[in-house]
């Protein structure tokens, strides 16, 4: 384990979580919620989404392979798409998060917050590439950071709204969001031809 090794998972991590990105989306819940509700939605989805990355470093090939019987490059592919479709819509939108006004409090935090918008596709993928105990601290210094921006994000919303940055903000992070998933969609296909000649 080295330091270099950490700091790159961290920032990796950090890059796929985007908490930007959250800070976005919780303001935009403003209007919905209270700020005892959107505190609650901070702190479970945030739990949630740690418990699914833990759970996929140690069981996720096993899920995959034996269990569903998926490969990896499948996983990547469909995931990209989605994650290009979220980033698409902010992009073109101007939003990342319809919420629909019979939709629970508990259910929101899980889908779409928890999963796929903190534990997204992305994110799921990058513990394989890092050792478990890299990878679960880098896990919990991205959650809490992204935690902490969640829970700061009325202050962080108001002030962008303020000074008329929150809508290019969320078409640039958009742009983002959608080119880090096409780039998934290439990888999985990269190694699915890459099984073909195996």
């Amino acid at each position: 384990m080295t330091v270099k090794m950490i700091l790159a998972c961290i920032v990796a991590l950090l890059a796929l979580v985007n908490p930007v990105q959250k800070v976005l989306i919780v303001t935009s819940l403003q209007e919905r919620f209270s700020p005892k509700e959107l505190r609650y939605i901070s702190i479970k989805s945030s739990i949630t989404a740690a418990l699914i990355l833990i759970f996929f470093l140690f069981l996720g090939e096993v899920t995959f392979s034996y269990v569903f019987h998926v490969e990896l490059y499948s996983f990547q592919i469909t995931c990209g798409a989605v994650l290009m479709y979220n980033g698409l819509s902010g992009l073109l939108k101007g939003f990342f998060l319809k919420v629909d006004e019979h939709i629970k409090l508990a259910d929101l935090t899980t889908v779409p917050i928890a999963i796929p918008m903190i534990a997204g596709p992305a994110t799921i993928t990058v513990p394989v590439q890092y050792g478990r105990e890299i990878t679960i601290i880098a896990i919990l210094i991205a959650l809490v950071v992204n935690l902490f921006c969640m829970l700061q994000a009325r202050r962080i919303g108001n002030f962008l709204i303020k000074y008329n940055f929150m809508n290019p903000l969320i078409r640039i992070i958009g742009l983002i969001v959608a080119t880090i998933g096409l780039q998934m969609i290439f990888d999985g296909i990269t190694l699915f031809i890459k099984s073909l000649t195996v």
